[in-house]
């Protein structure tokens, strides 16, 4: 069985985008290697060993498209409206919360923040098919 470990974005600016994900979500570089052409820094938050990878090319000077192929990347939180609050008071401008049903069921609550590059996280509230 397979096992997930990370998913990797492409970011134009290694200091912009990990200043981003600790102030959003909390992620720390948890290791980084540098090579000749591009630099890895893998970011990861203490209550879980998933990682997020930043890849960025050296000598890029074009922010990325993140492409109609790109969907997004999802947390859960344990308190949505005091996660929501406190990214605002950040500047972070998370999008509004918004509540998704199915056959007349609470299904998810949730919002969506953009990241430096582009990218898009959803934060979830921690319930239900999202604890």
């Amino acid at each position: 069985m397979a096992k997930p470990i990370h998913s990797m974005i492409r970011v134009l600016e290694e200091a912009r985008s990990v200043a981003f994900y600790r102030e959003a979500l909390g992620l720390e570089v948890a290791d980084r290697f540098a090579f000749d052409g591009f630099t890895l820094i893998y970011l990861r938050a203490p209550e879980g060993p998933f990682e997020l990878e930043l890849t960025i090319n050296h000598g890029r000077a074009e922010p990325y498209a993140p492409g109609d192929g790109y969907g997004h990347l999802a947390v859960v939180v344990e308190d949505l409206e005091a996660e929501h609050r406190r990214m605002e008071q950040a500047g972070l401008n998370p999008g509004p919360i918004r509540d998704l049903a199915h056959e007349g069921r609470p299904l998810a609550r949730f919002f969506f923040l953009t990241d430096p590059d582009g990218y898009r996280i959803e934060v979830l509230q921690h319930r239900g098919r999202y604890a």
